[in-house]
């Protein structure tokens, strides 16, 4: 099955949006389902830093360790699971629009399952990933254009 994507135009330039969706710690602020993140090392991250990101799916949490694979800053990212029964692979792009104060970001999202998530990837994960991306993408966008005071 191919990866799940979604594209969206900001009105921010490649660079703040770059900084502001590879920096772990915004998960939450934009994905609803991330509860928490946790650095496991320095930051701001790098290639090969790993975060675990804790997400709440039908009640329960699921933490997930996440190592960024590639950082090409402001244009593409990759971070990809590394343990945990359903381990993302998410590769984010941005294009610069018009006079550069503006971003189209792609988001292409796909999933292993392993173990017992063999069989939740279909099932549930997917399902539920092609339901929530356009809504995070539209918070990603709100919280980008409508900064709090």
């Amino acid at each position: 099955m191919s990866a799940i994507r979604e594209t969206i135009d900001i009105s921010r330039s490649p660079a703040e949006v770059f900084s502001y969706v590879t920096d772990p710690t915004h998960l939450p602020e934009w994905q609803d389902r991330a509860v928490s993140v946790r650095p496991l090392g320095h930051m701001p991250v790098h290639v090969g830093s790993q975060v675990e990101v804790t997400r709440r799916i039908g009640g329960r949490e699921f933490p997930t360790t996440i190592e960024f694979l590639e950082l090409d800053p402001p244009r593409r990212w990759h971070l990809h699971g590394i343990d945990g029964p359903v381990r993302p692979d998410v590769r984010g792009t941005i294009e610069p629009l018009g006079d550069g104060r503006r971003s189209r970001v792609t988001l292409a999202m796909d999933f292993e399952g392993h173990g017992v998530g063999r069989a939740l990837v279909p099932l549930l994960v997917r399902p539920f990933a092609r339901k929530e991306m356009p809504r995070g993408e539209e918070k990603l966008k709100h919280m980008l254009e409508h900064p709090a005071a």
